[in-house]
């Protein structure tokens, strides 16, 4: 998320998060159809905030690692280990960064450590035959350190986030009238607390458009996720990112419609959100101006998808998490379901289980605590499908070099 920006709605917080922190990326500037995702029932769970535990990571006993010894491999290193290895130097860098030694240790973790668990990991990774041959050196070679999650029981709630991919246009016309607005230059000396969605949009940021949107949601959906790679009418692809953001706090539309009794909690995703907002346009505004926070952006100039520690977040390799309790750039092992599209029922989006290796590298306002996990899916219609429909609960551990 653009440097420490709110993370996620459902898809990033459209219905309990806020906004994500990922900032434009270089990746994907295509956005690619599928067939259209059809919602997995959604298993509720509860949102209340649970008491702060005194310890957020729990290591495990040499019984409990023992049990991991047969549960599914990393479902992705057949096909993306290039990534992998991209994502953990991207990690590798942060890491030897002063930026990082300010952060640490944190959660009993040392950046020594953490470093030196990442050159491991690497080698492992680099040299590993296959994902079995991976997962039995991590577990001989490294300490597991499982979160206490959102009830204090080590479970997690995961969630998805995307870079959008829309059309736009530098000047206003008919079609393109919805603007985002640049940081204004005297932000820094607003009084508090700052102007309202409303207030902001009535004509306090004139002059301050940056670029315009065909569509109102599109638009928002962008203030949710915090970029976006834009398609303009001269070919050209104009990346956006995070420039700053009001003090209000984030309210979402999901929450919002579940509260007026117009979706059940179960039914809510993005696709169905759209849905609604297509057939019922004149409530729009209406739900919109709900929320008070206001997401500023600026022109990062192809810039990769950025995460809060300041390196590109890679597809289903980086997650976002709480900073302030989990450490930032290290390795991560996630136990979730992910939709993908099945093949043999014409690429319906499905659930399936996934066992699989991950980078820290993001953070978000609305992402906080033991229990919260938001999975970076990628850029365009593909990404966006599926993380509009993650809203499963999981398990997630920390891995440290013994």
């Amino acid at each position: 998320m653009l440097k420490n920006l709110p993370a996620l709605l459902i898809i990033h917080g459209l219905l309990f998060n806020g906004y994500s922190s990922v900032a434009p990326s270089s990746s994907a500037a295509n956005p690619v159809t599928p067939a259209k995702p059809t919602p997995q029932p959604i298993k509720p769970f509860d949102r209340a905030k649970p008491p702060k535990p005194t310890q957020t990571l729990v290591k495990l006993k040499p019984q409990e690692l023992a049990k991991l010894v047969n549960l599914p491999v990393d479902d992705l290193f057949g096909i993306d280990r290039t990534q992998l290895l991209t994502a953990i130097d991207h990690s590798l860098r942060y890491i030897r960064t002063g930026t990082a030694a300010k952060k640490y240790p944190i959660a009993g973790f040392s950046r020594d450590r953490v470093e030196l668990s990442l050159v491991r990991f690497r080698q492992l990774v680099e040299s590993a035959p296959n994902a079995m041959a991976l997962n039995q050196a991590v577990l001989r070679e490294f300490d597991l350190y499982k979160s206490v999650g959102l009830d204090g029981k080590g479970t997690v709630h995961f969630t998805g986030y995307f870079e959008p991919v829309f059309p736009a246009s530098r000047d206003r016309t008919e079609k393109f009238k919805y603007p985002l607005y640049r940081l204004p230059p005297d932000f820094l000396t607003w009084k508090t607390p700052h102007p309202t969605r409303v207030e902001l949009e009535r004509g306090k940021l004139k002059g301050l458009e940056l670029v315009w949107l065909s569509d109102r949601f599109q638009a928002f959906l962008i203030h949710v996720q915090g970029s976006a790679r834009l398609q303009l009418a001269d070919k050209q692809v104009m990346t956006v990112g995070y420039a700053g953001k009001t003090d209000r706090p984030y309210n979402s539309i999901g929450k919002e419609l579940v509260k007026d009794g117009k979706m059940r909690l179960e039914d809510v995703t993005l696709q169905r959100l759209i849905a609604y907002f297509q057939q019922k346009p004149q409530e729009l505004d209406g739900y919109l101006n709900r929320n008070d926070s206001y997401v500023f952006f600026r022109d990062t100039m192809g810039q990769a998808a950025t995460g809060s520690i300041g390196s590109p977040v890679t597809a289903e390799r980086s997650i976002a998490t709480d900073k302030s309790i989990f450490p930032p750039g290290s390795i991560a092992l996630i136990r979730t379901t992910l939709p993908f599209a099945d093949k043999s029922k014409n690429n319906l989006l499905v659930s399936r289980p996934v066992s699989r290796f991950v980078l820290d590298q993001d953070t978000g306002g609305a992402i906080t605590g033991a229990g919260r996990v938001d999975v970076f899916m990628g850029t365009g219609q593909s990404a966006q499908d599926r993380a509009g429909l993650m809203n499963t609960d999981g398990e997630l551990y920390y891995l440290l070099l013994k």
